[in-house]
């Protein structure tokens, strides 16, 4: 089984022993500490190599071929039209750079969401813009057949067959460094725009439909306060590991300055079931840990303390003991 984030993630989760994992036990004095993991560079200059987010497939299911973008510059937000390389590293062949793709759709912290198809031994993912709006490449790495999908991705099921988006327009007007500069969010001075939002998207018959919408999540209603004009949007997608349930954060801020608060919902594919998972204003990091928990670095009630908890998909996420 290839070892990826997710996995070392989930093993962290597994090792939980309640709310809050436990420290880590100390070594026996006499124990001879591991030899260090061998490790080496894969890329070499003048340009620079990145991969970008975790939870993304970045090694072929063969463990032969890396996946990573290259750029010239760094030290500064892309423009629309600065272009990067898609490329793969082949271990097999002294780590040679193999480029496959550009693209004019990337962030430094998350990339174009480049990442091998699931279920596939050739295929990979990324995002690009194509006139006025972002679409999906999906390349096939040993023929360099490439189909465009007409909408972005932003994570993908298990079987690779569908994927879920968001508004990718939207989040570089309200988060700048995980959106991509080149499209204007056309709603950019609405609150809660109902024609923004998380989408579906067929990867086999490259068809979208809107799931949930800002103005859907913005009606339920904040347990410790109100939106009061808030200004809405989400980020951070995830599948769960059978394809059952999606994940997303729900994020809003008061003014320029306001302080920024977040929600993390659950719902299905389909955008039913919708759950309010952690309603306290605050998570960041996270991880499915298997189908029916996440564990999260957050805070289940507004006045606990920051940690690593693990919570089962209910409505008002139970934290497990």
């Amino acid at each position: 089984m290839r070892t990826t984030r997710r996995t070392l993630l989930q093993v962290a989760a597994a090792l939980a022993a309640g709310p809050l994992a436990a420290p880590a036990a100390r070594p026996a004095e006499n124990t001879k500490p591991s030899p260090p993991a061998p490790c080496r560079a894969i890329t070499r200059g003048p340009k620079r190599h990145w991969f970008g987010y975790y939870d993304k497939l970045e090694f072929d299911p063969a463990g032969r071929f890396v996946l990573g973008m290259e750029v010239d510059f760094e030290h500064r937000s892309p423009r629309p039209d600065d272009r990067i390389a898609i490329g793969m590293v082949d271990l097999a062949s002294g780590d040679r750079w193999i480029e496959l793709g550009t693209s004019t759709a990337w962030c430094w912290q998350q990339g174009c969401m480049l990442q091998w198809r699931p279920g596939s031994k050739s295929e990979i993912v990324w995002n690009d813009r194509q006139a006025d709006r972002y679409v999906c490449r999906i390349l096939n790495v040993h023929t360099r057949r490439v189909r465009t999908v007409p909408f972005p991705i932003y994570c993908l099921s298990p079987d690779g067959r569908w994927g879920i988006s968001t508004d990718f327009r939207r989040l570089a007007d309200t988060r700048p460094g995980y959106g991509y500069n080149g499209i204007a969010d056309p709603w950019a001075d609405q609150p809660a725009p109902r024609e923004s939002g998380i989408w579906h998207v067929d990867l086999v018959a490259g068809r979208q439909r809107l799931i949930v919408s800002l103005a859907d999540v913005a009606r339920i209603p904040f347990a410790h306060g109100d939106f009061g004009g808030a200004k809405h949007w989400f980020n951070h997608l995830l599948v769960n590991p059978d394809g059952s349930r999606i994940e997303f954060l729900h994020r809003w801020q008061t003014g320029s300055g306001g302080f920024r608060r977040t929600r993390m919902l659950t719902a299905r594919p389909d955008g039913s079931d919708l759950r309010v998972l952690i309603g306290s204003g605050f998570v960041s990091h996270f991880i499915w840990r298997d189908p029916e928990h996440i564990l999260a670095y957050s805070k289940p009630t507004p006045d606990a303390p920051w940690g690593f908890y693990l919570y089962q998909d209910k409505p008002g996420g139970t934290v497990t003991e």
